[in-house]
């Protein structure tokens, strides 16, 4: 399989290439020339079948061109360690658990398969040269990324995160772990640390002195296999009965998630429509009413990984539809929420049904209930575990959440990162000084 830029500047490059590279020298984001329908059969047996058959031949679609089918079962089974099940919340809604990975969050799954892939291509070459993977994070793409990669021979990550501006929790996961983890702590807003990262990709000193590659969704070995457990919902849902009429909500910050979703929507995958619901970072949601995107400064909120205010993705999302509005509104609606109206949110859904959100989850909880028709059904994407928030949440829903067994080790550890401001100069001699 070949991969283009979005931006069409570069000539094609090859699975290991877009890996590698991450970001294309054109700066657009690697997008498959292919996108292949997967059979019909496939969907008639999808009931019947476990969450790693599913993600074996999803993956076998995507990258079956390019890695042997037994070395691909390996990394995809090796991936999927945990499940992502679906659960009842009402009668009409329901939770696609994405929290049951070892860092508790959605990320565990992409971050996961792009270090078992990165390794593969890096045994597979047999050099000696170290890959250095640069990550920007607002939350949990750090700690999915850097557990994910942890221990991992000839690759050291560096989690670049916006100091103040992540949860406790969050930034235990990745500031206490050591080995080949570095935590840099850039006094800005997450889009300072994307903004960071994209420029290392177009200098050309650091490329030549040094291997980088990036972590974030904008490198598709992270995005494309988040596309796994959108068909494992709807093979829950259809050994459920409740296969017509499908509406995933998906709480989106830099629209990696979504656009997984998108990917598998291309691939058949039988969903009446989708809903990016988004926080106080509207972008999106006023692209989606007037046809025009204007990025601006991120915003803080208490849905902090969703604080984007120029999300990578959107160039996927563009370049998947050839740059139409019309077709990109007749299946995907927007929602945007305030903190006051996610805190509502949480407190309400635990009342009347027992169901602890999480703060993102909220947003996509409220987009349904706000927008389901009569004949839907909905499933929105729980994509991290509430404890991770805890006095978030817990103000919201006037009770405790306790803090899951993983958590509390991470919380143990020693914070160690690096302070850098958010200039590029700065990050750069810092890079090249190690």
């Amino acid at each position: 399989m070949k991969y283009y830029s979005t931006n069409l500047h570069t000539p094609d490059v090859t699975l290991e290439e877009a890996v590698v590279k991450g970001l294309a020298a054109d700066r657009g984001l690697f997008m498959p020339r292919e996108i292949k329908r997967l059979p019909d059969e496939f969907f008639e047996n999808i009931d019947r079948m476990s969450f790693q058959e599913i993600a074996c031949e999803v993956a076998a679609a995507f990258f079956g061109d390019d890695i042997p089918r037994e070395d691909l079962d390996r990394i995809v089974c090796d991936t999927l360690s945990f499940d992502c099940p679906v659960v009842k919340v009402e009668d009409n809604i329901y939770s696609l658990e994405l929290f049951h990975g070892p860092t508790l969050a959605f990320k565990d799954v992409g971050a996961r398969f792009m270090a078992r892939l990165l390794q593969y291509f890096i045994r597979k070459k047999g050099g000696d040269r170290e890959v250095n993977v640069l990550v920007a994070t607002s939350g949990d793409t750090g700690s999915a990324v850097a557990n994910g990669f942890l221990g991992v021979d000839g690759i050291h990550v560096y989690v670049l995160y916006p100091k103040g501006k992540v949860s406790p929790i969050q930034e235990c996961q990745f500031t206490t772990l050591g080995q080949n983890i570095t935590a840099i702590e850039v006094d800005g807003v997450f889009d300072d640390c994307q903004r960071l990262v994209k420029s290392a990709f177009m200098d050309e000193e650091l490329n030549e002195r040094l291997v980088l590659t990036s972590a974030n969704s904008i490198n598709v070995a992270r995005f494309l296999p988040q596309a796994f457990y959108y068909f494992n919902a709807y093979a829950r849902m259809k050994g459920a009965g409740k296969k017509d009429g499908l509406v995933i909500c998906v709480p989106s910050g830099n629209f990696g998630n979504i656009t997984a979703g998108l990917f598998a929507h291309r691939m058949g995958l039988p969903v009446k429509r989708f809903i990016a619901a988004n926080n106080a970072n509207d972008i999106f949601f006023n692209y989606l009413q007037t046809g025009v995107y204007s990025p601006k400064a991120s915003v803080q909120t208490i849905a902090n990984a969703m604080d984007v205010g120029d999300p990578s993705n959107f160039a996927r999302i563009l370049d998947l539809y050839g740059n139409s509005h019309e077709r990109i509104t007749s299946l995907v609606s927007g929602a945007t929420y305030s903190d006051a109206q996610i805190r509502e949110t949480m407190r309400d859904c635990y009342r009347s049904t027992g169901y602890t959100l999480d703060p993102h989850g909220a947003c996509g909880y409220r987009a349904l209930k706000d927008g389901l028709l009569p004949a839907e059904t909905g499933i929105f994407l729980e994509t991290a575990h509430p404890a991770k928030f805890k006095e978030t949440v817990e103000e919201a829903i006037s009770d405790e959440v306790p803090i899951p067994a993983p958590l509390a080790a991470f919380m143990k550890g020693e914070k160690r990162s690096i302070p850098l401001p958010s200039t590029f100069p700065d990050f750069k001699s810092w890079l090249l000084g190690r």
